[in-house]
């Protein structure tokens, strides 16, 4: 399963499942340093910050912006 930090409110991420719906997950249960944006995939029952996929991500939304700003 894989999860993508959407935004941090308070002690909780809220984060968007697969399947786009939402889940809040308390920071305590996360790796430290995880921010909006990350994303997350569950490695032996634990959450982890996938850094390539998150990179990966980060470049095609900027790419999409680049075009839609042309």
């Amino acid at each position: 399963m894989k999860y993508i930090v959407d935004r941090i409110e308070g002690e909780f991420a809220v984060c968007e499942k697969d399947d786009r719906t939402t889940v809040d997950i308390r920071l305590s249960e996360l790796p430290s340093g995880v921010k909006a944006g990350d994303v997350l995939v569950v490695e032996d029952g634990t959450l982890r910050i996938d850094r390539q996929q998150t990179k990966e991500r980060k470049a095609q939304i900027e790419k999409l912006a680049d075009e839609l700003f042309e």
